[in-house]
């Protein structure tokens, strides 16, 4: 089982998940992480981190969010990997909780 980063993340982008995780496997988008499930461990480390709660095991995403392990799988091929922690989106207090936010992810390379 891999954990995947969901909707919340977006426009909010918080890095602190990304300085427990053991395999490296978090990849950087504009405006959103994703896990590499290739690389994922499940080690249960980043889900405590991520201060807006959007990382979550693969079996407890929510029924809505179930299209999220998809696409953290696509964008982990094509997007760069990170590894140091970085501030958040400036705006990011504006953005947590917000729904329907997939339509604002940006897909190009970060």
């Amino acid at each position: 089982m891999t954990f995947v980063v969901s909707e919340n993340c977006i426009k909010c982008k918080h890095t602190t998940c990304i300085e427990v995780c053991p395999t490296d496997a978090f990849r950087e988008g504009p405006n959103f992480l994703v896990i590499d499930p290739e690389a994922c461990i499940d080690c249960n480390l980043c889900p405590v981190e991520c201060p807006i709660g959007a990382i979550f095991e693969e079996d407890d995403l929510p029924e809505e969010q179930r299209h999220f392990i998809e696409l953290n799988a696509e964008l982990a091929l094509v997007w760069p990997e990170i590894t140091a922690v970085k501030e958040p989106l400036t705006d990011h207090e504006l953005w947590d909780g917000v729904e329907n936010k997939l339509p604002l992810l940006e897909r190009r390379s970060a």
